[in-house]
C-alpha cells in the first residue's frame, strides 16, 4: 500500500488496520530498550510514516544494523494512532525486509538542507527530497488537468514530428540532426552535401509542433499537441532550457477574441486543478519556497484577465516613472521586468496583450490592416511573466507569401503550409504554453532547472 492510500484511510477514519508499505529510509533512530524508529517514504506523498521495529520483528538485530539513510525496506504491520508529536498514526512492524542498502559514507542525501545546486549534480536522486518529490507530484498534476481541459471540450490530441525540415519560428535556432561523419565534415571546407544525409535534407529538432498542429486543425477541427520542443540558445538564465515541454492547441474558426477566450479559461482551470489535486504539495511550497504563491495562484484564479493592445502597455509604461533595465520604446519585445510591472504593480491581476509590432513576431501571424502589427498575443500573470504566447494565423496566401519574403524565407520549404491556403483556408487561431514556465508559477521555484527531471542547458547534458 502506498503512503498516499494510507493518508486516504486516515482521512477516512480507518487507521487502525494491516498493511505491508514498501520505501526508502529518511532516517533511523535506535534506542538502547531494543526497538527503533524508522522515517519511511516510498515518494507518492508527502508525508513519511513513522514505522517501530522493535526485537519481535524476525531478525531484528541483523536489518537495523544493515539500515541507514537511503535504503529500501519492505515493511508489513499494525497502522495505530501515534502517541507521540509530529505523527498522527505509526506503523508497528511485525515483518521487515532489508530489499537494498545505501553506503551510509557516500549517500549524498542526509538529513539537512541542501543547495538546489548542489542537488542538480545528483538530479539522479533529487526525487527523494521533499522539494523535488513535491515538484514531480505537481508537474504529473498539470499533465493531467492539460489533458483533461481539452479532452472534455473534443480536442484530439495529435503527435508531432520531433525531427522537422522547416523551422517554426524563423530564428534559426534549432539543434541539427544528421548521420553525417562530423570528423570529416569538419576537414571539408566546400558546401555540406545534405543529399547524403539520413534524410536527404537539412533537420533539425523541432522548436514547435505548430505548424504540423495547423494541418490536422485544417482536417479534424480543435485539436492539441503536448511534447518536447528544442531551442539552441545559448541562454544560462534561470528562465530558459535547451530542452522543454510545450502545449500547443490550434482551432480552425477561431479569432483572436475566441483565442483570448480559450487561454484565459485555460490557465484559470488547470491551476484550479492542480490546487485541488495537490493541496499537501502545494502548501509546502507556500510555507518553504514562496510565501506568496497560494495568494498568487488564487488572483490569477478569481479574477478576469485585464485585455490591452500592445501599444496601449508601451505607453503605460513609459508613464509610469519606473527605471527599467531595458528601456521602453513602441516596436521592442517587452522583457519580464515590463511584464511583471504591468500585472505585479499597474494592473495587479493578469493581462492579456495583444496586437503587436509585426516586426518582432514570426511569419504565420495575421497581419493587422494598419500594417504595423498582427494579430499576436501574449498572456502575462504575476510572478512569471509571459506564460502563453498565440495568434490568429494568415489564412490569406497571398499575404502569407509576402511575409516569408519579408522574414527571409523560402515559400518552397513550406510548400504543404501554403497548400493549407490554397485548399479551404479558414480563419484560425492557438497559442503555446510552456509546461515549466507554468510550473514556475505554481511551485514559486526560481530557476526552470529545477522544475524539469533532468535539465539541458548550454554545456550540461548529464543523466
Amino acid at each position: 500500500m502506498t503512503l498516499s492510500k494510507i493518508a486516504k484511510l486516515i482521512k477516512d477514519g480507518q487507521p487502525e488496520q494491516q498493511v505491508e508499505v514498501a520505501g526508502w529510509v529518511r532516517t533511523k533512530r535506535e534506542s538502547k530498550q531494543a526497538f527503533a524508529f524508522l522515517e519511511l517514504n516510498d515518494g507518492s506523498s508527502m508525508t513519511g510514516l513513522q514505522v517501530i521495529v522493535d526485537d519481535s520483528v524476525p531478525g531484528f538485530a541483523e536489518s537495523i544494523k544493515a539500515i541507514t539513510t537511503g535504503a529500501s525496506v519492505r515493511v508489513s504491520g499494525i497502522l495505530k494512532e501515534s502517541p507521540g508529536k509530529g505523527q498522527s498514526i505509526e506503523l508497528h512492524a511485525a515483518e521487515l525486509t532489508v530489499l537494498g542498502t545505501a553506503d551510509a559514507q557516500t549517500y549524498p542525501l542526509q538529513k539537512k538542507r541542501h543547495s538546489f545546486e548542489f542537488l542538480r549534480e545528483i538530479a539522479h536522486l533529487r526525487p527523494r527530497t521533499n522539494t523535488f518529490g513535491a515538484i514531480a507530484r505537481v508537474r504529473n498534476a498539470l499533465c493531467a488537468a492539460i489533458h483533461n481541459f481539452f479532452q472534455s471540450r473534443g480536442f484530439l490530441y495529435i503527435h508531432t514530428p520531433v525531427i522537422t525540415t522547416s523551422d517554426c519560428e524563423g530564428a534559426g535556432t534549432m539543434f541539427q540532426v544528421t548521420t553525417l561523419d562530423l570528423a570529416k565534415l569538419a576537414q571539408v571546407k566546400t558546401e555540406i552535401d545534405y543529399g547524403q544525409d539520413f534524410f536527404g535534407k537539412q533537420a533539425s529538432l523541432t522548436v514547435s509542433g505548430q505548424l504540423e498542429a495547423e494541418t490536422f486543425a485544417s482536417s479534424v477541427g480543435d485539436c492539441y499537441t503536448f511534447g518536447p520542443t528544442f531551442r539552441a540558445e545559448n541562454s544560462n538564465t534561470t528562465r530558459h532550457l535547451a530542452e522543454f515541454w510545450m502545449v500547443e492547441p490550434e482551432m480552425p474558426f477561431y479569432e483572436l477574441n475566441d483565442n483570448m477566450d480559450l487561454a484565459e479559461s485555460f490557465i484559470r482551470t488547470i491551476l484550479a486543478d492542480v490546487l485541488a489535486a495537490c493541496p499537501e504539495d502545494m502548501e509546502f511550497f507556500n510555507l518553504r519556497i514562496e510565501k506568496t504563491i497560494l495568494e498568487t495562484l488564487r488572483n490569477i484564479i478569481d479574477n478576469d484577465f485585464i485585455r490591452l493592445p500592445y501599444t496601449e502597455a508601451v505607453e503605460i509604461l513609459l508613464a509610469s516613472g519606473q527605471e527599467f533595465e531595458y528601456p521602453v520604446s513602441w516596436g521592442i519585445d517587452l522583457q519580464s521586468e515590463h511584464e511583471r510591472f504591468l500585472t505585479e504593480q499597474h494592473f495587479k491581476q493578469p493581462v492579456i496583450l495583444y496586437d503587436y509590432p509585426r516586426s518582432i513576431k514570426p511569419f504565420y501571424m495575421r497581419c493587422n490592416e494598419d500594417g504595423k502589427t498582427v494579430r499576436a498575443m501574449d498572456v502575462l500573470v504575476p510572478r512569471v511573466g509571459e506564460i502563453i504566447g498565440g495568434s490568429q494565423r494568415e489564412e490569406r496566401l497571398d499575404v502569407l507569401t509576402d511575409r516569408m519574403a519579408e522574414c527571409g524565407l523560402e515559400p518552397e520549404d513550406y510548400w504543404w503550409y501554403l497548400d493549407l491556403r490554397r485548399y479551404g483556408s479558414v480563419p484560425h487561431s492557438g497559442f503555446g504554453l510552456g509546461l515549466e514556465r507554468t510550473l514556475l508559477l505554481l511551485t514559486g521555484m526560481a530557476n526552470i532547472r529545477d522544475v524539469i527531471p533532468f535539465p539541458r542547458t548550454p554545456k550540461n547534458a548529464e543523466f
